[in-house]
């Protein structure tokens, strides 16, 4: 007994079947992938002007921000004795909730800089890396994100690797940034004991501002590094097998089979109508046994000859074959025939170059017809 074991060679190559993706995206592969979300962005980017703006923000409105803090705790501390005693003890439910509303909208309304900042670098950064384009795909929920197969193969996929080198990286580097900073800034640190408690929350702010600015200028050089990867990796994951190339290209322009059936369709029908007008020819050049072109003068549609039908080899043999059934003059002139074969398309006039060779020709037709 015989067994027959069926393999496919594709299994074996590289990406899977199609085999490896050597060629360089389409526009239609870049413009689904971007409708589907998916682009060359790094989220360390916004991360990162995000936090230096916000540090920023707080150097220049941090002091109108500590005395909006100080001047709400002062108001809501000083009320609370005139309702003690407005109410005689109690305070009412309703009251505690007004103050409370009151105090969150002061806190927002300070906080609102920051709010506002942060979502006008967020959109400007995410812009300027993938430029503006909204698409809600992306929002849409994915089964395969929750299936937990998928979710260990992401778990040790090398892009896991990636984000768990980025994630030390980031880590190392803002720790050696803080360690450097206090490490130089440790006398002034040493005396805050002596300091008052306004001036210790001052010099406290300045040293966390400080460290912040700087902490987000060395993040910076982070997310250009993996603004880089990203950009690479997008490039990389984008790049298509030859397979794919000539899928989508049989879906974007056609089947080749399937529109060689229809051009074969379309010469045959332009064919068929030629041939119909074959008998209205008044003469036939021949080369004689490759090409063959029928004339027809009429004054009244064009000044100058045309050509009503011709063809090469075979179709030139039908077109003489119809020539005689229609008792059509055949002429012999291999250049000329030649030539009109070559560059006048059927219902074009004659060029000018040649009139006189086929005005030669039907004056003999003409002649022999008894026309002249």
């Amino acid at each position: 007994m015989e067994l027959i074991l069926r393999y496919d060679l594709q299994f074996f190559a590289k990406d899977g079947p199609g085999g490896e993706k050597t060629e360089e995206p389409t526009s239609k592969k870049l413009n689904d992938a971007r409708n589907e979300g998916q682009v060359a962005k790094s989220k360390e980017v916004t991360s990162a002007f995000e936090m230096l703006f916000a540090f920023l923000l707080l150097y220049f409105w941090v002091e109108r921000m500590g005395t909006y803090f100080v001047g709400n705790i002062y108001d809501i501390y000083s009320q609370i004795p005139e309702y003690i005693k407005m109410y005689d003890g109690y305070v009412p439910e309703q009251t505690i909730n007004r103050v409370f509303v009151e105090s969150m909208v002061r806190v927002l309304t300070i906080m609102a800089p920051f709010l506002i900042v942060g979502y006008i670098v967020a959109m400007v950064t995410n812009i300027l890396q993938v430029k503006w384009k909204i698409t809600t795909k992306p929002l849409r929920p994915k089964f395969s994100k929750i299936n937990p197969v998928s979710g260990f193969k992401r778990f040790f996929s090398p892009n896991s690797l990636v984000e768990l080198v980025k994630s030390v990286l980031k880590l190392s580097l803002i720790g050696y940034v803080v360690y450097s900073y206090l490490k130089k800034n440790m006398p002034p640190i040493y005396q805050f004991y002596s300091l008052s408690l306004n001036q210790g929350i001052v010099q406290v702010g300045v040293l966390v501002i400080n460290l912040g600015i700087r902490i987000s200028l060395f993040y910076m050089l982070i997310a250009a590094l993996d603004f880089a990867y990203q950009k690479i990796k997008f490039k990389k994951d984008m790049k298509m097998t030859k397979q794919e190339v000539k899928d989508e290209y049989k879906n974007q322009e056609g089947d080749p089979q399937i529109k060689g059936k229809q051009r074969q369709r379309m010469q045959e029908a332009s064919r068929r109508r030629m041939m119909q007008k074959l008998p209205e020819a008044d003469v036939v050049i021949t080369n004689p046994t490759h090409y063959a072109v029928a004339i027809k003068y009429d004054p009244e549609l064009y000044d100058a000859p045309y050509v009503v039908a011709k063809g090469a080899d075979y179709l030139a043999q039908k077109i003489k074959d119809t020539a005689k059934e229609h008792h059509i003059e055949i002429v012999e002139n291999k250049p000329l025939a030649r030539m009109l074969y070559a560059n006048v398309d059927v219902g074009n006039v004659v060029p000018p170059e040649l009139y006189q060779a086929v005005a030669e020709v039907l004056a003999f037709v003409y002649h022999l017809q008894g026309r002249v």
